[in-house]
């Protein structure tokens, strides 16, 4: 599994920067879909690199997993890149969110969920866990997802059991239900993820590594 490093935004600071945000967009999408969403996060984060990052195309539409790639592959390819990515920042996974949308929330989720550190935040807009996919325990990482009520490709009650399965392996989990919203993202969604990622990011104090 090959993945590639799509738009990104860097740091408004100029500076070296001192958090990572990483975005992973929808099935049929590409990183341009996600990475405009930055910039309405970006001004009260302006020490923080966006990146978007790209999923294959399997066959003709980007997708993260399905017909042939499995969500593990997936996971183990995205881990590798974020300890890249941490270690030519030099910063720890504290300094770390991953925001997703759909298929990317899915995979933000369960990356989440599996390296041995905490990250500062996730974000996660219309996507769940896969039922089949084992949870690990005890991660602190704190997670919001954010999901539509009328979500017709992946129903409002599949995030409500992600949220009560988080909350039985004792992860911090907070939801943000969207009535009359389909599967997509909306500004107030938008909003509440921004507030989220300041105040999970920028109020942890500074941990850079050696």
């Amino acid at each position: 599994m090959n993945i590639v490093e799509g738009p990104r935004i860097a740091a408004l600071s100029c500076g070296k920067p001192v958090h990572l945000v990483i975005l992973l967009h929808g099935e049929g999408e590409d990183g341009a879909a996600i990475i405009d969403q930055a910039l309405n996060w970006a001004p009260t984060l302006p020490k923080a690199d966006f990146i978007a990052l790209e999923a294959p195309a399997i066959p003709g539409d980007r997708r993260w997993f399905g017909a042939g790639t499995g969500i593990e592959a997936t996971v183990s390819a995205l881990d590798s890149f974020i300890d890249n990515a941490l270690a030519q920042r030099r910063l720890p996974d504290s300094h770390l969110a991953l925001v997703g949308f759909s298929q990317g929330a899915a995979i933000a989720l369960v990356t989440a969920l599996r390296r041995p550190r905490p990250m500062a935040a996730v974000v996660a807009f219309s996507g769940v866990v896969p039922d089949d996919v084992p949870l690990a325990l005890g991660t602190s990482t704190p997670i919001l997802l954010i999901h539509g009520e009328d979500d017709d490709a992946i129903p409002f009650d599949a995030m409500m059991a992600t949220k009560e399965r988080l909350k039985a392996a004792g992860v911090p989990v907070k939801s943000l239900r969207r009535p009359g919203l389909g599967h997509r993202m909306d500004d107030e969604g938008i909003m509440a993820a921004g507030i989220f990622l300041t105040d999970h990011i920028v109020a942890r104090p500074r941990e850079i590594q050696p």
